[in-house]
């Protein structure tokens, strides 16, 4: 009851603090050019109840338009329960929203920095999990649901992404290679509401399974890169299951795609041998525009006078066939 309360405060406080911030024109900017946003992890919801496009990722924030071309915002959109595992101003990081049963899922990674659960090899892991919450509107507020841990305390997780397989909702999530040492990308069932997790998680795949990623051990000899990050399920015209995800090849963030060789999730996946992004672009998402262009959303990684910046982009994409084929950026 302790916590239903506090979270139903924290919603309160939440809606009053989103409607100052809506109507405060210092803190949210109007008719953004897409060049012009810094933001990670990008994930487009095209939602056809609003004819609007809806974009958030790292960060908790979110943007809306009407063309992708021009975007309002950043809007807060998140009222997280502050006597959770989460505490009181969770890290978010790779958000998506997801339109299911005439509601919106908001699927993310929370990191709580005042916890600790682990030190692997002198770095100290600090609690970090994927989490969904839920909303009857796209742009929020996304409020927690019934269980209050989707995946185990003691193990980093991050990126879970949504997929349906034989009508049983699935979070894919990436378990973090700082604990594991070798990323792996795991399954684990939802409720059929979404509000929980069901049973235990299971390996898909690993990152040291990807022949193109790469990095050197410390004697300075090569092998496979350790990080999984940003899964992403798709099936092609003929029905074959893709996934794409990203690693590293030495200092260059590059996405990959792999096939399941049963269509199913539980594979086994079979890595291309190639990446197929651009160097430094990755963790990349599909989504079909309201008028039916298939388009792939992803951010672009670089150095600037040592920052990192990081911005999101569209390309054009192509799965009417067997495999997914990168195409044209896509400038709206």
């Amino acid at each position: 009851m302790k916590n239903a309360c506090l979270t139903t405060l924290a919603c309160w406080l939440f809606c009053i603090t989103l409607s100052a911030q809506q109507n405060s024109n210092s803190e949210i900017k109007t008719h953004v050019p897409l060049d012009s946003i810094v933001l990670s992890d990008p994930f487009v919801l095209a939602d056809q109840q609003t004819n609007m496009y809806y974009m958030t990722g790292t960060g908790g924030m979110l943007w809306k338009s009407k063309d992708l071309k021009f975007w309002d915002g950043p809007y807060k959109v998140t009222a997280t329960d502050p006597a959770s595992w989460m505490g009181p101003k969770p890290m978010i990081w790779a958000a998506e929203i997801h339109f299911f049963n005439n509601r919106y899922y908001y699927f993310a990674t929370f990191t709580n920095r005042d916890v600790k659960i682990d030190t692997v090899k002198n770095n100290v892991i600090e609690r970090r999990a994927c989490h969904v919450l839920v909303s009857d509107k796209p742009d929020g507020p996304y409020v927690p649901m019934k269980d209050p841990v989707y995946l185990p305390a003691d193990k980093p997780t991050l990126d879970g992404t949504l997929w349906f397989e034989n009508n049983k909702p699935y979070m894919v999530y990436c378990y973090e290679w700082l604990q594991n040492l070798d990323g792996t990308i795991e399954k684990i069932e939802l409720k059929p509401d979404l509000s929980g997790a069901i049973g235990e998680g299971k390996v898909l795949f690993r990152a040291s399974d990807a022949p193109w990623s790469r990095e050197k051990d410390e004697q300075g000899n090569d092998r496979p890169n350790k990080v999984t990050d940003g899964p992403y399920l798709f099936r092609t015209a003929t029905g074959r299951l893709g996934m794409i995800w990203t690693s590293w090849v030495y200092d260059i963030y590059t996405q990959g795609v792999a096939y399941s060789e049963t269509g199913t999730l539980d594979g086994p996946w079979v890595q291309e041998q190639e990446p197929i992004t651009p160097a430094n672009y990755g963790h990349g998402m599909l989504f079909k525009t309201l008028d039916g262009r298939l388009l792939m959303s992803l951010h672009s990684h670089k150095n600037v006078n040592g920052r990192t910046l990081r911005k999101p982009h569209f390309f054009e994409v192509d799965i009417s066939g067997n495999k997914l084929v990168m195409g044209k950026a896509y400038i709206p």
